[in-house]
Parts: C-alpha cells; sequence; structure tokens
C-alpha cells in the first residue's frame, strides 16, 4: 500500500481496533459482574442451582455474550498484530500467538459455564445422580471455568506485555502506552501462580481497565501516526 490509501487504512484498522477492544471489555465486564457473579453463591451449590434456573435467561444470555467477547478478543489480537509489526514481526507474530492461546483457553472454559443447564435440567439419563449431587457439580463445572478465565489471563499477560514493548519500540504511538501496558501485563503474570493472582485480581484489573481504556480512547480519537508507521513499514522491509 502507498501514499492516501495506506494511510487511511491504517487509521482506519487502529480505530477498528479500538472499538473491538472496547467491546471486549464491556461484554466481559457485562456477562461476568452482572451475570455469573450475581448468579453463582460461593461455596453454595443449592443456591446457586436455584439462581441459575430462576434466571435461566439470563444465565443463557450470559455465555452468549462471553462468546462475542471471546470473538472480539480474537479479531483484536488479529488487528493488534497488524498495527505493531512494522516494530518486530517476530516479536508480534509471538504476541498475536499468545493472545489466541489465551482466547482459545477462555472459550473452551465456557463450555464449563454452561455445563450447569445440563446438569439442573433434570434429563433421564442423570437419574443415577442425586439431586444435591448434580447441584454441586454444576458449581464445580462453574469453578473450573472460573480457574480456565484464570488461566487464560496469564496467556493474555505475556500478550499484553509484548505489545507494549512493541509500541515502546514504536514510533506511532506515544511510549506511555507502551510503558502502561507492560505494567498491565506484569500484572496479569501473576496467574501463573493462580492464588497470588487471585489476591491481586482487583488492583490488577482496575489498573488493566484504566490502561486499556485509555488506548482505546487514543485509538477512536486519533488511531496511529499514519506516516510514520509507513516509514517505520519500509525501514522493517529494508
Amino acid at each position: 500500500m502507498k501514499g492516501p490509501t495506506a494511510e487511511t487504512s491504517m487509521r482506519l484498522t487502529a480505530r477498528i481496533t479500538g472499538v473491538l477492544y472496547l467491546l471486549t471489555m464491556v461484554t466481559g465486564i457485562f456477562a461476568q459482574r452482572f451475570v455469573a457473579d450475581r448468579l453463582l453463591v460461593n461455596g453454595d451449590a443449592s443456591a446457586t442451582a436455584t439462581n441459575i434456573l430462576a434466571h435461566r435467561s439470563l444465565f443463557e444470555l450470559g455465555f452468549t455474550v462471553y462468546l462475542i467477547e471471546m470473538a472480539c478478543q480474537t479479531a483484536v489480537t488479529a488487528l493488534f498484530y497488524v498495527l505493531l509489526k512494522p516494530a518486530g514481526r517476530s516479536l508480534a507474530l509471538v504476541a498475536a500467538f499468545l493472545g489466541l492461546a489465551g482466547s482459545v483457553i477462555k472459550t473452551f472454559g465456557r463450555v464449563f459455564y454452561i455445563a450447569p443447564l445440563f446438569l439442573l435440567d433434570g434429563a433421564p439419563y442423570l437419574r443415577v445422580f442425586g439431586p444435591e449431587q448434580l447441584k454441586v457439580l454444576a458449581l464445580l463445572f462453574l469453578k473450573v471455568n472460573d480457574r480456565g478465565a484464570g488461566i487464560a489471563l496469564a496467556f493474555f499477560g505475556f500478550h499484553v506485555l509484548l505489545n507494549g514493548y512493541l509500541i515502546i519500540r514504536s514510533t506511532f504511538l506515544p511510549r506511555i502506552f507502551g510503558v502502561l501496558s507492560v505494567l498491565a501485563g506484569a500484572g496479569w503474570l501473576t496467574f501463573l501462580y493462580p492464588p497470588l493472582g487471585s489476591r491481586l485480581f482487583l488492583y490488577v484489573a482496575l489498573f488493566a481497565l484504566a490502561e486499556a481504556a485509555a488506548l482505546i480512547l487514543w485509538l477512536l480519537a486519533f488511531g496511529v501516526d499514519e506516516q510514520r508507521w509507513l516509514e517505520q513499514a519500509r525501514s522493517a522491509v529494508e
């Protein structure tokens, strides 16, 4: 691509990335805070099962929103590769694969989110289990779903950290976003040891959300410096 066409394309790509990144955040927060956390009662399988059955439509909506979140996250991962490859193609590719691995893990984990509905539906083939056993299994599957999301966060940590490093190396995005992304990524890496990640989750999440919100606003308002992007892209090829 050359001239105005390339510049317009990169500006549009950056803004699409911002929109999808925003959708990833909004859908994730909605499904987790306003659906899953509202229905799951820690340590109480009976209350959790009652909540799920009483709010079945909301629970199913949460599953749909989770899938939308992961579709947006996968797209954002690919678009960040396109945006950041002039700063380091190989490293951008590694970051993209790590982000994709996190998306795959988290998406697979959502199978355990929807599984309680099958357990609590009262299907004849489940009569070998008692009602209380089914409720306990339902709660267990929800716990596995949460643990899968925690594992994915560790992969996202590598992804965000490497993207931050690439932003620092780039000439077409403010380097402060790179520094903040490196710190946010390092925070998510606490999930390499889940007990530590769970203990620090609130602090890491608040910082990461603030960093992501700032980057999203910049992408939506300004995109990237198209001329510098083209110059760095040409330098990377030569």
